[in-house]
C-alpha cells in the first residue's frame, strides 16, 4: 500500500496534518483504531437525540488568531465561556478561585485588594518551587488548597500534590477579580454543529483516504509512505522497549433525564472531595442545544484504560526522554500530539502545532 503521507490517529493533531497536505497535492492515509474520527474530541447525538462528548467536555478556547482562522474554514461557531462550580462542603463556589469564592467561602465582603490581601495573609511560602503542592499553598495556603486542591488532585491522578510536577498546579489561576469564566482566552467558542462535522469537512479531500478500526502496529510493515505522522503513546511506538510510559485514564458515565431540561446552573461542577468521580458536565450549557431533556456525564480516573493525561513526574519525564532520542533519531517519522509529545495539550496548542510542522515540511521537505 503506497502514500505520500501517512497520518496515524484522526484527532487534531492527526486532521490538521491530513488536510494540510492533502490541500498540496499529497495522497494521505489516515489511519485510527477506533470506529470514529475526532479523537478525545468526537461527539454524537446520544439515544435521546442530545449532543454529548463521549469522552468527555471539549471547550475550545485559544489567544491564537492564526489558529481560529484555520478551524473556522470548517465550522460556523457558537460562543461560549466556560463555567466551573466545585461542590465544597455541601456548597457550590466558582473556581478558579476568585473574590466570589471568598467571600462565600468566608461570609466575608472583600474588594479585589482585600481578596489579595487576603491571599498573601494566608499563602505560605515556598522557595524554591518544587511540585504541585508548594504552588498551590504559596498562591492560596493550606485552606483552600485542603477544600479544592488536595482530593481531586489525588482522585485526578492517583498521587499527592506533593508528587506532581508544578506544571499541574501551575496551570490553574486564582484570581482578585470576581471573573467566573474558566477560561480568558480571547475567543471561546464551540463548533456549532459539533467537532465531529468540523473534522468530517477537515477530512473530505479527495486525497484523503480514511481507514478506521485499524491499528498501525497491523500495518506499519504494510503501508509504504514518504513520510509518516504518529498522534499515538510514544512508548507504543518503540514496543514499549524501555517500559510504559505512564498515563492516566477516564472512564465515562454518561446519563440522560427526560423531562429535564436543567440538571446543574453550570456546564461543569467540581467534586473534589465527595464521591469516586471528579465533575459532572451537562452538555446542553456547551452546546446552547434546545431539548425537553438533558444529558450529563459523570468522570471517574482510572489508572488503566485508554491513555488520556500524561502522568507529570520528573521520574515520568525522565523515561519519556529516552523515547525521546529514539523519536528524534526515526527518519521520516514525526510524533505530535498529547500521547506523542507526553505531555499535557489544549486543543488550540495540538492545531497551532500541527500548523507549524506542515508549513516546515511543506515549505522546505527533508
Amino acid at each position: 500500500m503506497k502514500t505520500d503521507i501517512l497520518v496515524v490517529g484522526a484527532g487534531f493533531a492527526g486532521a490538521v496534518i491530513a488536510e494540510r497536505f492533502a490541500s498540496h497535492g499529497k495522497s494521505v492515509l489516515v489511519i485510527d483504531k477506533r470506529s470514529h474520527i475526532g479523537g478525545n474530541a468526537f461527539d454524537e447525538l446520544d439515544s435521546a437525540g442530545v449532543l454529548v462528548h463521549r469522552y468527555g467536555p471539549h471547550i475550545f478556547h485559544t489567544n491564537a488568531p492564526h489558529v481560529e482562522e484555520y478551524l473556522s474554514q470548517f465550522t460556523e461557531w457558537r460562543r461560549y465561556e466556560h463555567r466551573v462550580l466545585s461542590s465544597v462542603e455541601g456548597n457550590l463556589y466558582p473556581v478558579p478561585i476568585n473574590l466570589q469564592t471568598i467571600n462565600q467561602l468566608y461570609s466575608l465582603s472583600l474588594d479585589e485588594e482585600g481578596v489579595a490581601a487576603f491571599f498573601e495573609n494566608v499563602r505560605e511560602k515556598r522557595t524554591p518551587i518544587r511540585n504541585s503542592e508548594d504552588i498551590v499553598l504559596n498562591n492560596v495556603g493550606r485552606d483552600l488548597c485542603d477544600k479544592f486542591f488536595r482530593n481531586y488532585t489525588r482522585k485526578q491522578w492517583g498521587l499527592d500534590l506533593s508528587e506532581l510536577s508544578p506544571a499541574v498546579a501551575g496551570r490553574i489561576p486564582v484570581r482578585t477579580n470576581s471573573d467566573d469564566r474558566y477560561f480568558t482566552d480571547n475567543f471561546q467558542s464551540m463548533p456549532a454543529e459539533g467537532y465531529t462535522r468540523m473534522f468530517e469537512r477537515m477530512l473530505d479531500h479527495p486525497n484523503i483516504r480514511i481507514e478506521l478500526n485499524t491499528d498501525f502496529r497491523n500495518v506499519r510493515n504494510k503501508v509504504d509512505a514518504t513520510q509518516t505522522f504518529y498522534s499515538g503513546p510514544l512508548d507504543a511506538y518503540f514496543d514499549f522497549c524501555f517500559g510504559k510510559l505512564p498515563y492516566r485514564s477516564l472512564s465515562f458515565r454518561h446519563e440522560h433525564f427526560a423531562q429535564k431540561e436543567q440538571y446543574q446552573p453550570v456546564g461543569t461542577v467540581n467534586y473534589p472531595n465527595d464521591y469516586e468521580y471528579t465533575r459532572i458536565t451537562e452538555f446542553k450549557h456547551l452546546t446552547g442545544q434546545s431539548h425537553s431533556g438533558t444529558s450529563i456525564v459523570r468522570e471517574f480516573p482510572e489508572t488503566t484504560g485508554d491513555p488520556y493525561y500524561p502522568v507529570p513526574t520528573s521520574e515520568n519525564q525522565a523515561l519519556y526522554q529516552s523515547y525521546k532520542k529514539l523519536a528524534d533519531a526515526e527518519s521520516g517519522t514525526f510524533f505530535i500530539g498529547r500521547l506523542a509529545e507526553y505531555r499535557y495539550y489544549n486543543m488550540d496548542q495540538v492545531v497551532a502545532a500541527a500548523l507549524l510542522l506542515s508549513s516546515k515540511l511543506l515549505n522546505n521537505p527533508r
